[in-house]
């Protein structure tokens, strides 16, 4: 094992803006949503937010989930796509800087424009997004590298790839290298916007032989049609040997072999929920790669997405996060004491 996490996903630098309702409004950004946008709608977006607070870090979900792992201790790899500009530069220095392998290190990007994504967020903590694509649009197969997915122990998809035709291809070609070397296999569903328009490519990320599913409990509604709780548990738990279920507040429900665990969520007052899922899974896929039960792995992820939750911004400091690691162990160590 070289990685306990290969990732493939958007290369995007967040610029993060606390707005009111009134201005969101006013910009035409649908609140809660992902919306892609291209590059005249983000010229226009930015003068909706020239006087708002505003704060830029490396981004994309699957890159905000490897920068968490590689925080607890992890070894991470992710393949995406930036271009040649001063946004690249910037998010593969921070791939590197958090000691994430990458394969923009080995070759020269592309002429063009970085992705990047706006993050406006309201005063009752919801995030809604506009994602310029820019050169993460034609991410697709020469970003995997075989050698390295095959020495990974989790392979991860990041679901925003379902629509991407390219990026999608490249996904679904790194599962099949991956399953056939007896890699584990996770994805997340990511955003209400894409199982409602893109839910072939997710239906070809999750298969019939996933290990790890993770989504929050609006997307899960929307996924299976029902808000009825039990029947959720029982389409999602057909579909993935363990799902994560998260419920903001309520904790989250680990779902395996027809068996549901509730996992308490950190007592916190939310004030930005931008990468809470993202950091979610980062911090479960640590846990269940270092050895911790599903039940523990779960515990931990709360605590670091209440963290992540309780602040403005989609990442947490080194210092914040080797707290979270100390936590995490006297957790372990007292849960074992009680056994």
């Amino acid at each position: 094992m070289t990685y306990h996490l290969y990732a493939i996903g958007n290369a995007l630098v967040d610029s993060e803006y606390e707005v009111s309702d009134a201005q969101l409004h006013a910009a035409g950004v649908e609140k809660r949503h992902m919306t892609l946008i291209d590059a005249p709608r983000r010229t226009d977006l930015l003068k909706h937010v020239q006087a708002a607070k505003s704060h830029r870090t490396g981004g994309g979900s699957a890159g905000n989930t490897v920068v968490a792992l590689a925080q607890l201790g992890g070894k991470a790899f992710y393949s995406c796509r930036v271009a040649d500009d001063e946004l690249g530069d910037f998010y593969t220095a921070d791939l590197l800087s958090h000691g994430v392998a990458t394969n923009l290190t080995h070759t020269k990007p592309p002429a063009g424009q970085t992705g990047s994504c706006m993050v406006m967020v309201t005063p009752d903590a919801e995030r809604s997004m506009s994602t310029f694509l820019g050169a993460t649009a034609d991410l697709d197969e020469s970003a995997l590298h075989p050698h390295d997915i095959v020495k990974a122990r989790v392979y991860y998809m990041e679901g925003y790839l379902a629509a991407s035709p390219t990026g999608l291809t490249a996904a679904v070609k790194g599962r099949l290298i991956a399953k056939q070397a007896g890699v584990k296999l996770a994805t997340t569903l990511s955003d209400m916007s894409m199982i409602n328009f893109c839910r072939a490519g997710l239906d070809a990320m999750v298969g019939d032989d996933l290990d790890f599913l993770f989504c929050n409990e609006e997307e899960a509604q929307v996924w299976c049609g029902t808000q009825d709780l039990a029947l959720i548990c029982q389409q999602l738990g057909s579909q993935a040997k363990t799902v994560c279920l998260t419920r903001s507040a309520k904790g989250c429900l680990v779902i395996e072999n027809g068996h549901i665990s509730e996992v308490p969520a950190a007592k916190v007052k939310a004030v930005d929920t931008n990468g809470a899922g993202d950091m979610f899974a980062g911090a479960f896929l640590y846990a269940v790669t270092h050895g911790h039960s599903h039940a523990q792995a779960a515990w931990l992820a709360n605590q670091a997405a209440g963290r992540v939750v309780s602040q403005y911004g989609n990442r947490l400091s080194q210092d914040v996060m080797n707290s979270l690691k100390a936590d995490f162990a006297k957790h372990v160590e007292s849960a074992s004491v009680a056994a």
